[in-house]
């Protein structure tokens, strides 16, 4: 609805003079037919823009899963590597068996097992205990190039103090020799050659542990020869 800009009465749209006062009408105060009224861009709210997200997440993301896979990678060259080098290991190994005794050699050396306890004290070079059982699969000798190693195990039914006195005069130089309730230890040791005897009270027998480590120079240095 339009009103008269002089008196204000109200007036027909299309309407040129006030019918009460005659004053003219200004076009700008009638609205046309029809017409539908806008909201000035202005007063609208402004639409918010969702903030652009930074690639710094995606960055890290990337960078965690590039660090997994090369350990993933390592992890499956190292298990690779392994299986190559145990193929090879087992291709070149050897197993005898003579009697009594088992063989293994392998490229680094060969393991023994004999179950001859005579035989394993003479390379043993230290005298078994009178009247010990050897304990079974006690007896066994390992060779890896220069280096022997040979070890018995047995038990007496006799005491702690009865075999460390027995083995005690064998070796009046030993480095170390260490006793205490219901243990003893004898350690000796030259350039060639280190015998360990451990001596220890258990389920009611006594265990007696030898072993001797030879390290053979002159089958070294014709090896290398």
């Amino acid at each position: 609805m339009a009103f008269c800009n002089s008196c204000g009465t109200s007036i027909v749209p299309g309407t040129r003079f006030c019918s009460k006062c005659g004053a003219p009408i200004l076009a700008s105060t009638i609205p046309l037919a029809g017409a539908v009224t806008s909201t000035p861009v202005s007063s609208l709210p402004p639409t918010s823009v969702p903030p652009t997200g930074t690639n710094q997440g995606g960055g890290a993301l990337k960078a965690i899963l590039i660090v997994v896979g090369v350990v993933v990678l390592l992890g499956v060259l190292g298990m690779v590597s392994l299986g190559v080098f145990a193929w090879r290991v087992a291709h070149h190994s050897h197993v005898r068996q003579d009697r009594n005794n088992v063989k293994v050699e392998t490229p680094f050396g060969s393991v023994e097992t004999s179950k001859d306890p005579e035989e394993v004290a003479r390379n043993l070079g230290v005298e078994l205990y009178p009247g010990a059982e050897v304990l079974k699969n006690g007896a066994n000798s390992a060779s890896f190039g220069g280096i022997h190693t040979v070890s018995l195990n047995s038990e007496s039914s006799d005491s702690v103090d009865q075999v460390a006195s027995f083995y005690k005069p064998k070796f009046p130089n030993a480095m170390v020799t260490t006793s205490d309730a219901g243990r003893c230890t004898i350690i000796s040791n030259d350039h060639k050659n280190m015998v360990t005897i451990n001596i220890e009270a258990e389920g009611g027998k006594t265990k007696i542990q030898i072993t001797s480590v030879t390290h053979n120079s002159d089958s070294a240095d014709s090896s290398s020869n």
